[in-house]
């Protein structure tokens, strides 16, 4: 099988070559372009493309694919809103990466609540010029106060033991609720209005996009943190920079963002940022945003490595396509 990778970055190669060399044997050429409509004829004589999150194909770049004789779609990743998955039904197949580290993105997520609300970022700044001065850097016990965990998943139950490992009470919201988790399940409203942190761990469709609008954030209390693992989508930033202005929130922590293709993963530190919404959100002193890296450790890479290449081979040699997300 030879699979085109788009969206290629130095620690694609590392895990991917590696893992293909040692175990798989197929043909991989790796492409530092984004997947999108003015690229998709570089996928031309493969059997396959690899694609990320930023990656996004279209319907009409399906059927392009269709004709050139591309069997399947790789995803590394979980989530699939990047894809018109009805515009593939009966022309290819697209296959994710169901769980690659749960626990990855939920510590992540922790992290990223613990920086905004002790301020660890800062104060590092702060005592690499050594100023000792703590004025301004007083954050809240977590202990006690109540996490609202919306999304019951793989990622969301890793959340909630965490959580739980503070001490904190927590509460879930999710359309599927697990039965067998040991955790309290209320509304969506219930959530927003009794939490003291928001985490987020669902996918974004048609009936999560912009969760977090006006109208949930003026059911929150105020001096609330709010932390995004998921997609960016989840948000809508009109809205929270609306909340952030008018006090709602204490500590916002998002390492995704609505508009982020294009953006992040790209070093883009000599250009002037033409997104206001985006610079205007690294404006504010209690926000922290970070570059889609929930994910990044070696054990989750080197699950993504492996579980792209076994659904490549599952495609290649007609097996149950135990991934697909079409079934």
């Amino acid at each position: 099988m030879k699979i085109a990778f788009y969206s290629t970055k130095p620690y694609d190669k590392i895990w991917f070559e590696t893992l293909n060399r040692e175990k798989y044997g197929f043909t991989i050429d790796f492409l530092e372009s984004p997947c999108k409509e003015s690229s998709i004829s570089l996928a031309r004589g493969y059997d396959a493309i690899c694609i990320f999150v930023n990656d996004h194909v279209t319907a009409a770049m399906i059927e392009e694919l269709h004709q050139m004789g591309v069997k399947g779609i790789l995803l590394r990743s979980a989530g699939y809103n990047h894809v018109d998955i009805g515009a593939a039904r009966g022309k290819i197949e697209i296959l994710r990466v169901p769980s690659y580290s749960p626990e990855a993105v939920a510590e992540y997520a922790m992290a990223m609540l613990l920086t905004v609300n002790r301020y660890t970022h800062k104060a590092y700044t702060r005592t690499r010029e050594f100023n000792m001065n703590i004025n301004g850097l007083m954050g809240r016990d977590l202990f006690h106060k109540t996490a609202g965990i919306v999304g019951t998943g793989k990622i969301g139950q890793a959340m909630i033991r965490i959580c739980q490992g503070f001490s904190m009470d927590v509460v879930a919201y999710d359309p599927y609720p697990d039965k067998n988790l040991s955790v309290r399940y209320v509304s969506k409203e219930e959530l927003f209005r009794d939490a003291d942190v928001i985490s987020l761990h669902c996918p974004l469709t048609d009936e999560t996009e912009h969760l977090i609008n006006r109208e949930s954030i003026g059911l929150m209390k105020a001096g609330i943190y709010l932390v995004n693992t998921s997609r960016g989508g989840l948000i809508d930033t009109s809205d929270l920079i609306e909340g952030l202005l008018g006090g709602t929130f204490a500590g916002v922590g998002l390492d995704v963002y609505e508009e982020e293709e294009g953006v992040f993963y790209e070093d883009r530190s000599n250009d002037i940022m033409m997104d206001g919404e985006l610079a205007r959100l690294t404006s504010f002193p209690n926000v922290l945003i970070s570059s889609h890296m929930g994910f990044f450790t070696r054990e989750a890479m080197e699950a993504i490595a492996r579980v792209t290449l076994e659904n490549a081979r599952d495609l290649e040699e007609g097996r149950v396509l135990k991934n697909s997300v079409l079934s």
